[in-house]
């Protein structure tokens, strides 16, 4: 009777990363998609506009033409801009001191998707570094950062106490 009872055989290892991998590139493609919306507003108005037709006089406009502020949705750069942090979690003003700083060139633009990578061999406390960093975003950059969405991935480099952080901003 031994031999006919037999247990289940191991389960292959990595087969637990599959959903990770596959919510992973499932951001991506969906990053891309955001990244590639044209401004549909924008070409109805062209579509609708009326063509130029010839004239025999030319007369000069008194009044300037304005620059046409764009309408419609934005969309989002394809490439972020990444910027390290690195300290400890419980040093929140140096922490948010450093991502003023490396974001200072960006002053005006806002941010549309942040990705946080927190570096840890531990999943759990590299994730909980990169929510940490997240989390001093609206500190460090009231007005960049505001209405952003974020999200919290662990990086499995042996390099504890930091966080590399890639911001997509708006196009225009």
């Amino acid at each position: 009777m031994r031999g006919r009872f037999r247990t289940a055989r191991p389960r292959a290892r990595g087969v637990h990363l599959a959903g990770w991998l596959f919510a992973d590139m499932l951001l991506v493609l969906a990053l891309v998609a955001m990244g590639d919306q044209g401004d549909p507003v924008a070409a109805e108005r062209a579509a609708a506009a009326p063509t130029a037709t010839p004239s025999a006089t030319a007369t000069p406009s008194a009044t300037p033409t304005a620059t046409p502020t764009p309408a419609g949705p934005r969309g989002v750069e394809h490439d972020p801009v990444t910027v390290d942090v690195s300290g400890d979690a419980s040093d929140t003003a140096g922490l948010a001191a450093q991502i003023r700083a490396a974001t200072e060139r960006y002053a005006g633009r806002q941010a549309a998707v942040v990705l946080t990578f927190g570096s840890n061999r531990d999943p759990g406390t590299g994730q909980a570094y990169a929510h940490a960093v997240n989390g001093l975003l609206a500190q460090a950059r009231p007005e960049m950062f505001r209405g952003t969405t974020t999200r919290d991935f662990i990086s499995l480099a042996d390099n504890p106490r930091h966080a590399s952080v890639e911001i997509y901003f708006y196009t225009g």
